[in-house]
Formats: C-alpha cells, sequence, structure tokens
C-alpha cells in the first residue's frame, strides 16, 4: 500500500494493467453484478435535480421502474446507496445501442449538453472503488477485479497502461491534479524500487 494526502491506495493500481475495451465486453459492467452504481448522497441530490433530462434518453421499462421503485436503494451487503437495478440486473440508467453495446443514460445527457454532471464518480473510476469510513476518516482506494473485464487488462498490457494512468480523469475530477501526480510519482518510485530488486 501506498499512502498519498492521508490515503491508503493499492499496490495494484500502479501495477496493473487496464485499458476499457468495449469491443470486447460491450459494456457488461452495465448489466452484470448484484448492486447498482455507488452513490453518494451528493450524487443522488444532482441526479434528482436533472431527472426529467436524463428520462427521455432511457426506456420505458427503465422510466417505469424508476416511477414505481425510483432510481436509487440501499444495498445492505454494499453498505451504500446505489442506482436501482432492472430484472435482468442491468443498472436502470442503461441504454444499449443498435449493436448491442451497452451505455449511460446520465452520460449521454450529459454529452448532449442537458446536464453538466458526467455520471456516478464510481462508474467514472472503475475498476477502482474507494472504501470509506466517515466517522474515522479512513479511506482506501482498492483495485476491484472482475473476470469480465480481463479484455481490458489484456489491452492495458499491450498498450502498456497501467490502471491509475487509465483512471487520470477521473481520480483527478474526484480529487485533484495534485493528487495524481503525486500518484505519478510514487509510481516511479515503486518502479525504480522494483528495478533494484
Amino acid at each position: 500500500m501506498v499512502i498519498i494526502q492521508d490515503i491508503l491506495v493499492s499496490d495494484d493500481v500502479f501495477s496493473k494493467s487496464f485499458i476499457c475495451n468495449l469491443d470486447k465486453c460491450k459494456g457488461a459492467c452495465c448489466h452484470e453484478g448484484d448492486f447498482g452504481a455507488p452513490l453518494s448522497a451528493e450524487e443522488i441530490n444532482i441526479i434528482s435535480s436533472y431527472l426529467d433530462k436524463i428520462l427521455p434518453y432511457l426506456s420505458d421499462s427503465s422510466r417505469a421502474k424508476i416511477e414505481a421503485d425510483g432510481f436509487h436503494q440501499y444495498y445492505k451487503d454494499m453498505n451504500s446507496e446505489g442506482t436501482t437495478l432492472m430484472p435482468d440486473s442491468a443498472c436502470v440508467f442503461m441504454t444499449r445501442s443498435e449493436l448491442g453495446f451497452a451505455s449511460c443514460g446520465i452520460e449521454e445527457a450529459h454529452r448532449d449538453g442537458q446536464t453538466d454532471f458526467k455520471k456516478p464518480i464510481s462508474c467514472h473510476l472503475y475498476p477502482i472503488r474507494i472504501a470509506k469510513n466517515e466517522i474515522s476518516g479512513f479511506e482506501a482506494i482498492n483495485y476491484d477485479r472482475w473476470d469480465i473485464c480481463s479484455a481490458a487488462c489484456q489491452l492495458g498490457e499491450e498498450k502498456e497502461v497501467r490502471v491509475f494512468e487509465f483512471l487520470k480523469d477521473a481520480i483527478i475530477r474526484h480529487y485533484d491534479e495534485a493528487f495524481y501526480e503525486e500518484m505519478q510519482e510514487a509510481a516511479k518510485y515503486m518502479d525504480s524500487r522494483s528495478e533494484l530488486s
């Protein structure tokens, strides 16, 4: 583990390779799994304020689900609020292209200038997951391994792009540029130690 600004960062964030490979997975992270995308209280408020702008980008079934059950719920095993799931486990905000690629209605609305909210930070940061305890102030950045992302790991290795490098924009969005620069310095230090061993 590496400590950056009092935050624990897993070594895997620096040593593992990753580039999303949508041609292979077709956005499987949007419709696989047992939980919706983690949401902070602030994000729930933001999405609520933009919901009327986002709904036109969603399918009729997604809009009906949101009307019936809301767009978020508490997941006990995740210990967090997250986006509501459809009966087939897809995120309620997921849309599909004609080629079968999953995409995000929230992000599509943002791309069209309807909102200034790109998408939940948990989605933007994936495959990083942040563990946080508000009471103790503990925060850790971990690399989440998921077999559906094997093609992304392979592409990252081919292009020699590490997890934190792939997630540069998301890391700067969530923390700041100085934090990312410290990650770069930590990576250089770890590389130098590896060369000596």
